[in-house]
Parts: C-alpha cells; sequence; structure tokens
C-alpha cells in the first residue's frame, strides 16, 4: 500500500489470522444481450445492464466497453453527495519476470509521482484539496488505484486516472525512480524485517513453490531483485501491461450515468489499447514431500504455521475448503479452539483457506506460550493428531448454518459504503468477468454439506504433503517443530538483460482538446449532518441516535464508564481483563452458543475496554434486532467468572504484554507516555505490566465490575434503520439495570518538563529505528486552541503532501512515512512527530524534522499552505457520515465530550475564517523543536555513533516488561 497511516492505531497485539467469508451481491440482468448506448456526444458499447431485484442485497449496475478494451463499471447510488471511483489492473506480482520481483508493487509507487499534465506530488494535493482520499494497492494478481470525493471532484477525478494510465512515462525520472525505490525498500524492511513475524509468509511461499512460480516471491519482492532494475525495466513494465484493455474502471455514487459516460469517453476513449493480455495459467503448488521449515526471529512466542495446496480461485471446491477452515479454527466454536485455545495448550490457533487467482493453500496456525509451553514439537503432534483424525461427524451440521447466515448480513454489510460496492464490482469483473456473484456463492454455500466438506479434507488435506514452518526466537532452534529439512537455496536468476529506450514501443494518445487545463468543478457539494434525537432512561442512561434507512441494518455502542483510568494503582490493565472475562459468558448463556447464535443471525457483538470507557458494540440486520438484544442481554449482563476461564485469560493477556514489547510501534507509544508523563497514571498502557497482570486475582475483576458496570453514566448511541420509538422499546428492559454513581476522577500532578533529552530504547538487532518528537499537549477540545493546532498541523505533518512527509519521503528517501499529529483526551495531550526510518538514516532523520518544525514555528505557513488547507478540511464533511460506522463516531464524540450537536458547523466557520496569522502564532507556540523530547527505538549499539553527532543529553529508557 502507497500510503503510510497518518492516524495512531492502538491496538491489541495479538497474532490473530481470520478466515474472511467474502459474500458479494447479487442481482438480476434486465437485459439478454449486449446493445449499443448512443447519444450525440458518445458512442460506448453496454455489454449488460443490471437491476437490483426488491427485497434483495444487490447492487444495480451497468457495464460497457470502450473500443480501446477498456472495461466500465457504474452503479450510481445518490443516497450520499460523494463518489468513489476504482481503477483495477490486471496486473500484480505473479506477472513479474524472474529476478524482477517487486516490480508490480514497485510500480504503483510510481504512478502517484505524476504524469505528463499532472505534477510531481500534485495527484495527492488535488485530492486532498477536494476534500477527498486516495490509495493504491498491490497484490499477486492485480493492482488498483482509487478515490473518493465529493460528487463534484468526479471530472477531476476522471482527468486524473486518464493522464497516467495515457501519459505516465512522459513524466517519468530517474530521479523520482531512485526515491521510489527507496521508499519501497523502507516499506519491506517496516513491514517484514522490523515486525515479529514479519517473514514467515516469505518463507513459506519460498517452500510451497517451485523457484520461479508466480508466488514462490512475495509482492514486496527481493531487495537484490529492486536494485538490479532501472528507470527503462519500469517504462518496459507499463507498456506491456497498463494497457486500457488490461484494466476495470468502476465508478459508484452520486452521478449522471450520461454525463459521466461523455467524460470517460473525453478522457479515456483516446488511449490506445496495449498488448493483448492472455489469462494465466492455474497452477496450484505441487508437493512431492513434507517440508520442514525454521525462522529464527526476534520474538518469544513460538508459531507453528502449516500449509496445504488445494485449489484455486473460483473453483467448485472453495466452499467446501472455506467452510472447513470455519469448522476446524474459526472462532470459539472452532476444533482447535476447544483443544487447544480453552484447555490453555495454546494462546492462539486458527485456520483459513487463503485463495488467489492462480492457486489457493489451506492453513493452520498455533502460538504456543513463551515459556512452558515454548516447544512447538508437543504442540505440532497435537494439530497434526486432531487434522488427521477429524472424522465427518466432527463436521456439525449447525455450523452451516451459522456459515449461510454471516454470508448473506455480509452482503448486506457490503452495502454500507460506496466504497464497498464498488471494490466488489471491480474484483469481480477483473478476476471473473462477472460483476454480480453472490448467488453463485450463496447457491455453493447452500450445496455444502458435511460429507462434502469430508472429501474435499480428504482430497486436499488427509495424508497430503505438506509446508510446516515453526518461527522461533532466535538462538533457539531446538524449539522447532521439526528439524528443518528444507532451506531456500541460493536463487537461479538469468542474466540481467539491460533495457535500452529503443527497445520500447512508446504509445502515443491523440486528443482533440486540451489535456493541461484541470477540469473545473461543476458545483459545490455540502454534506449533511444527520438528524439526531436524544432521551435518557429511568436508570440514568443518555442515548442519543440517529434513523437512516439506506441498509436494513442497526449499530449500537453501549458506553459503561468502566475504562483503563479507572483502574487502581499496580491494577494497570484490569478494565482490559473484565471486559474479556464478561465476554466469556454467562450464567445463562455459553460465550460458545451466544456466538453460534449470533452467526445464524448474520450479528456482531464485541466488548473492548478503552482509556474511559468499555464499550460493547452490536452490529445487526435491523430485522434481527431484537433477537440480538435478547442474546446480548443473557450473555454480558449475568457473566459467569469461572476459575477457569478466568486462568486462561490471564495467562492470554500476559503473554499479550510480552508480544506488545516485541513491536516497534508499542514500544515508541510507550515511550512517548513515559517520558511525557513520568509516573502518573496517564504514563500507564491499557494492558499493563507483567507485574501487574501477575498481580491480579478473579476477586479483582468482580469488584470492578461491580463497581464500574452501572448505569450511571452509561451512553448509548444507536445508529441505522430503527426509529426513536422502537429503540425505546428494545431498551425498556436495561430501565431494570441498577447501579451506584461512580467516584470522579481526579487529575494527576504531573512533574515540569526536563530539559531535552534524546531518550534511546534498545531495540538490538531492529533494521529501522521509530523515531519520535513528542511533547505534551492540551486536553481534547473540538472548537478551541486544540483544534486550531490541528489545523495548523496539517501542512506540517497532517497530510501526504505536508512538509514533513514531502522531506523525509519523497525528496530524501528516509521513510515509508512520516507524520505529525495533534492528540487529546479528557485530561491531557500531545503533540507527536513520528517517522520509522532506515537504521543508517536516524541522525539525519532527526535533523530534517527539527529543521521543519523549526521552520513552521518561525516562519509559518504560506498562503497557498492555508488555502489548500481551508479546501481540503472544508470539503471533508460530503464524505463525513456515509455508514452507520461514520455516524456512530460522530455521535461518540458528541457524548464523551458533551458537545453542541452542531458543533461540527462552528468547525467548518474556524476553517472558513481563520487567519494564517491565527495559525502561525499557534505554530509558533507548539511547534519549536527546542519544546520537544527526542524518543529513538533501535538497535542501541548500531545507533550511538551517529547519534552522538547530535550533541543532545542522551538517556537510555527501560520499558518495563
Amino acid at each position: 500500500m502507497i500510503l503510510p497511516h497518518f492516524n495512531v492505531l492502538l491496538s491489541k497485539c495479538k497474532l490473530v489470522v481470520a478466515l474472511t467469508v467474502v459474500a458479494l451481491l447479487s442481482a438480476c440482468s434486465t437485459q439478454d444481450k449486449p446493445s449499443e448506448l448512443k447519444s450525440s456526444d458518445v458512442s460506448i458499447q453496454l455489454l449488460e445492464q443490471v437491476d437490483a431485484a426488491p427485497g434483495t442485497p444487490a447492487i444495480s449496475y451497468a457495464k460497457y466497453q470502450l473500443d480501446n478494451g477498456l472495461t466500465l463499471i457504474l452503479a450510481p447510488d445518490h443516497s450520499d453527495p460523494l463518489v468513489h471511483v476504482d481503477v483495477t489492473y490486471h496486473v500484480g506480482s505473479a506477472r513479474e519476470e524472474i529476478g524482477k520481483s517487486g516490480f508490480a508493487h514497485f510500480f504503483e509507487h510510481m504512478m502517484f509521482q505524476g504524469s505528463k499534465h499532472v505534477a510531481d506530488q500534485e495527484h495527492f494535493k488535488l485530492i486532498t484539496q477536494a476534500g477527498g482520499s486516495l490509495n493504491g494497492t498491490t497484490n499477486s494478481d492485480r493492482t488498483n488505484y482509487f478515490e473518493t470525493v465529493p460528487s463534484n471532484q468526479l471530472e477531476k477525478v476522471l482527468w486524473l486516472e486518464s493522464d497516467r494510465m495515457g501519459f505516465l512515462l512522459e513524466a517519468v525520472s530517474q530521479r523520482k525512480f531512485e526515491i521510489q525505490r527507496s521508499t519501497v525498500k523502507n516499506e519491506r524492511a517496516q513491514n517484514y524485517e522490523n515486525r515479529p513475524y514479519g517473514m514467515m509468509w516469505e518463507k513459506m511461499g519460498e517452500a510451497m513453490y517451485p523457484e520461479g512460480h508466480p508466488y514462490s516471491w512475495q509482492t514486496i519482492g527481493y531487495v537484490e531483485d529492486l536494485d538490479k532494475v532501472d528507470v527503462n525495466d519500469l517504462k518496459a513494465f507499463f507498456l506491456r501491461w497498463y494497457g486500457p484493455n488490461n484494466a476495470v474502471l468502476t465508478i459508484g455514487g452520486d452521478f449522471d450515468t450520461q454525463q459521466v459516460l461523455q467524460w470517460v469517453d473525453k478522457y479515456f476513449g483516446s488511449i490506445p489499447k496495449g498488448p493483448e493480455v492472455e489469462a494465466a495459467p492455474k497452477q496450484p503448488a505441487v508437493l512431492s514431500e513434507d517440508r520442514y521449515v525454521t525462522v529464527e526471529d526476534r520474538i518469544q512466542q513460538p508459531m507453528l504455521v502449516i500449509g496445504w495446496p488445494t485449489t484455486y480461485l473460483g473453483e467448485e471446491h472453495t466452499a467446501d475448503l472455506n467452510v472447513l477452515a470455519r469448522v476446524l479454527g474459526s472462532g470459539r466454536n472452532s476444533i482447535l479452539y476447544q483443544k487447544l485455545v480453552k484447555t490453555g495448550k495454546a494462546l492462539d490457533a486458527g485456520a483459513f483457506h487463503r485463495c488467489e487467482e492462480l492457486s489457493c493453500n489451506f492453513y493452520v496456525y498455533v502460538m504456543a506460550d513463551s515459556k512452558k509451553r515454548a516447544d512447538l514439537t508437543p504442540l505440532y503432534n497435537e494439530v497434526y493428531s486432531i487434522i488427521e483424525k477429524m472424522k465427518v461427524s466432527d463436521i456439525d451440521p449447525d455450523v452451516l448454518q451459522q456459515v449461510i447466515g454471516s454470508a448473506e448480513a455480509s452482503s448486506i454489510f457490503a452495502l454500507q459504503s460506496v466504497h464497498g460496492k464498488v471494490a466488489q464490482l471491480a474484483s469481480n469483473e477483473t478476476f471473473y468477468h462477472q460483476p454480480d456473484r453472490l448467488q453463485i456463492e450463496l447457491d455453493r454455500l447452500q450445496k455444502v454439506t458435511p460429507n462434502s466438506i469430508y472429501k474435499s479434507y480428504q482430497a486436499f488435506i488427509h495424508n497430503q504433503h505438506k509446508v510446516t514452518l515453526s518461527v522461533v526466537p532466535r538462538g533457539k532452534p531446538q524449539l522447532a517443530a521439526k528439524e528443518a529439512t528444507f532451506i531456500t537455496p541460493p536463487r537461479t536468476l538469468p542474466e540481467h538483460q539491460t533495457v535500452y529506450d529503443s527497445d520500447l514501443e512508446y504509445r502515443f494518445v491523440e486528443d482533440n482538446f486540451d489535456r493541461s487545463v484541470t477540469p473545473e468543478v461543476q458545483s459545490s457539494v455540502t454534506g449533511t449532518m444527520p438528524e439526531l434525537y436524544s432521551f435518557h432512561l429511568n436508570n440514568d442512561i443518555e442515548v442519543l441516535g440517529s434513523e437512516t434507512s439506506e441498509t436494513p441494518t442497526v449499530m449500537m455502542q453501549i458506553k459503561m464508564p468502566a475504562g483503563n483510568r479507572y483502574a487502581p494503582r499496580g491494577k494497570e490493565g484490569l478494565a482490559t481483563l473484565t471486559a474479556s472475562m464478561v465476554a466469556e459468558g454467562s450464567e445463562l448463556l455459553s460465550s460458545e452458543a451466544f456466538q453460534a447464535e449470533l452467526d445464524k443471525l448474520g450479528s456482531a457483538v464485541s466488548l473492548n475496554a478503552g482509556q474511559y470507557a468499555t464499550i460493547l458494540t452490536i452490529s445487526s440486520l435491523s430485522k434481527h434486532f431484537t433477537e440480538t438484544m435478547a442474546l446480548v442481554e443473557k450473555a454480558f449482563f449475568h457473566p459467569l467468572f469461572s476459575e477457569d476461564d478466568f486462568a486462561r485469560v490471564k495467562r492470554q493477556m500476559l503473554e499479550g504484554v510480552i508480544y506488545e514489547h516485541q513491536t516497534p510501534s508499542w514500544l515508541a507509544s510507550q515511550a512517548t507516555r513515559e517520558v511525557l508523563y513520568g509516573n502518573s497514571i496517564y504514563a500507564r498502557s491499557s494492558s499493563g505490566t507483567q507485574a501487574s497482570v501477575k498481580s491480579f486475582t478473579l476477586q479483582d475483576v468482580k469488584a470492578f465490575h461491580n463497581k464500574f458496570y452501572t448505569p450511571k453514566g452509561t451512553q448509548i448511541l444507536v445508529v441505522g434503520d430503527i426509529t426513536e420509538r422502537q429503540v425505546k422499546r428494545e431498551l425498556a428492559s436495561l430501565q431494570q439495570w441498577q447501579g451506584e454513581v461512580i467516584p470522579m476522577l481526579r487529575r494527576d500532578k504531573l512533574t515540569k518538563p526536563t530539559q531535552q533529552t534524546l531518550f534511546v530504547v534498545d531495540k538490538p538487532g531492529a533494521p529501522q529505528s521509530v523515531v519520535r518528537l513528542v511533547r505534551r499537549g492540551l486536553p481534547f477540545d473540538a472548537t478551541g486552541e486544540s483544534y486550531l493546532a490541528q489545523l495548523a498541523n496539517f501542512n506540517l505533518g497532517g497530510n501526504f503532501n505536508s512538509r514533513i512527509n514531502q522531506n523525509l519521503r519523497e525528496d530524501k528517501g528516509y521513510t515509508y512515512g512520516a507524520s505529525s499529529y495533534v492528540t487529546g483526551n479528557r485530561e491531557v495531550g500531545a503533540f507527536v512527530v513520528s517517522a520509522q526510518v532506515r537504521a543508517d538514516s536516524t541522525a539525519p532523520a532527526i535533523e530534517e524534522l527539527i529543521k521543519e518544525m523549526d521552520k513552521a514555528a518561525k516562519e509559518g505557513f504560506t498562503d497557498k499552505e492555508i488555502e489548500f488547507m481551508r479546501l481540503a478540511v472544508g470539503q471533508q464533511d460530503a464524505l463525513k457520515y456515509e455508514t452507520p460506522e461514520q455516524k456512530a463516531y460522530l455521535l461518540s464524540s458528541i457524548l464523551t465530550y458533551n458537545l453542541d450537536h452542531d458543533y461540527l458547523a462552528t468547525r467548518n466557520n474556524i476553517v472558513a475564517n481563520v487567519t494564517k496569522q491565527t495559525l502561525n502564532e499557534v505554530a509558533s507556540q507548539w511547534f519549536k523543536a527546542a519544546d520537544y523530547q527526542i524518543i529513538v527505538v533501535g538497535d542501541a549499539k548500531q545507533l550511538m555513533p551517529q547519534i552522538k553527532t547530535l550533541n543532545f543529553p542522551i538517556q537510555t529508557l527501560e520499558i518495563e516488561p
């Protein structure tokens, strides 16, 4: 993925590999034969017109084809003033030449570096300025580029996408090539070498497939291959694969079909087709023997992964194998969970069937304890015994109803966003030439039986050759399941053939209009704040809701005042453990029975502890909401709190703490808390420490639950296809819930900041450094100085075109992404500047960050930057309220911070009228680098010589285990 994330994601550090059941969308064709759609200005062949059947989860769409072979899919949706555009090219890493791995992904980066009529970095700037978002992704079999923008920006997006399809090579330069090569290397280091377990799929692929197989290398590729290629290799790749006849253009959202057809014909119709592209042959892996692979990594919890070759995407056995994965290892009712996780023999276990266009594989994974159960051999023997002794009677027919219920509900939930609709249409057209495949998939599910599942199991799993991979701590190969029998041999590479410019067959576009002129915005678009209602229950629960009937779904969140901030000192993490224990089932309904009933209904329920609240999230089809709420009441309001569950969950949480300490990003986050807030309560991790988790007793959990799981201070938000009257009826039973008012929180005292210091967190062997500059900020406020600081930060580090990211990523090639952000809660806040950089560029990266911050503080921002921020932030409203999740986030903010219901209007007024002088004053106050502490997480031995040249006091920071 080309874009780094410009927000902070704090999640549970637990390996979860989940089976994803993809439910596509059904429709009924209204035309049997292709026809020609003509108007005075456009002639494009209509291949298929499809209308959604009433009462079915379906997408209405029309499929067209241009004379140059470009496939066009249009899916109008006028529910929100936005559009989503996706251009999918049927080329991924599987089409790469041997010795040129990673090229498809590398090329994805180059597609954002400007084209003949679009300046370098202008694509990002134009979309961001329009209030939109964009990205690109590459996998083994396709590369796609997509934008979501207010609907008045559609013509501009089509102009941008067509320009890089037809005119990219005229803007390619050697310098751009070298910068993006460095960026891709940084991305590989960040996501593979410097991530726990990051190398296991590369090693699995090398063992599963023979050398030269298109899936024997990962999409990211090998560094040695990236080092060999040059700019002409890139041009040749574009000319071979990026013709319109190898692409699908899909547009969904609020548009006029005739107008869009004219625009598509204007901007894409003149682009010449590329070479013909034949379908790649199906190539499932074939193993002649069992292979055992050992990977030593900087981890403490050994991991076992077993893989079997199966079939290919869309083949008739895939439905059976998907359900087999569900039976074996998906959820609390699966065989592996019940026999390994529930019994405490493993921390985590599961199974999934991973399908790609040319080949599929069936995987089982198990994570071991870091200490007493660290040896993978007993786990391997037990897993292998479970799988090999599987009988048809082990396949519960009731599971099929759970799978079908989940799939049918997923097809409806997928309609909630235009992005989701477009992504499915584009993918299905690319791989099947059938945008609508729901009925095919559902029909296959309906035909699955225990016997058919067992036959597929016998054909592909039972007594079949497999690859077994053991990931063990460095220096401890004896913990592997079996001694390694396969080590990736040296690669046999052909001699690199230089591509000369004279070898390239360029395609030139002839237009009858001036492409250098950026299309004008057609009309103004404004977002509409959803209508809200509010009321209180008799026991003081506050309810805030919004009714929307775009999809027949309901989302509810019950926010109880039981966050980690309320845990006493020495009991850090208690709120998290309590939430996990409540989710283990009740006296009335076991967690297994609860999950089975939810799956049949297609509902989803989760319970998670945050900083100030524990949140129960419920997603349901509106027709099943009453049943879902009845299940929730049985499962969550009478917790069982058994000793066996407590021992297992506590152990899992303890191992989660150990896992977190292996992750560079978490270490940087915890170092930030400790450096900013010292020994105060604000420095605590919500996961706790080994000491705090070990100290927990079941009585601690019960006491916390009794005190803080109370209606006093509880807030409920509801979004979806349900009226206020219905909500009151559904919540009537909650009025019987009683509890005491919780004590008010007292703010902890903070010591004065010390002199500027460079803190080093040692992570031996790390190929990258996580660099942060941090200072205390302000508590959250929606419209005050903290919000003004966010606006000022937008051009410093708050978007892809920001000064910091352009410097470190696009100019220097130090990182995959650099950003800065302003964050705050009810009590404290922080300013954070962050980048994960090559280890050898740590000191120069810090110098560049300081330079950019001081320049912003001293000189402020330009008129152009202020206008860019004003346009980008001011036009985002059209995209803010599309999905129930987005509406729920809005309602949650209003409830959490007691905001006016129209606070966004106040924000919009601030954005429109704030002066450059005001924002420059904010920058002067908050962005001075001397006010920031510096944190580096990396290999201290390697880093010390270079960071000493910065002349800061250096202090080693030990993160408490």
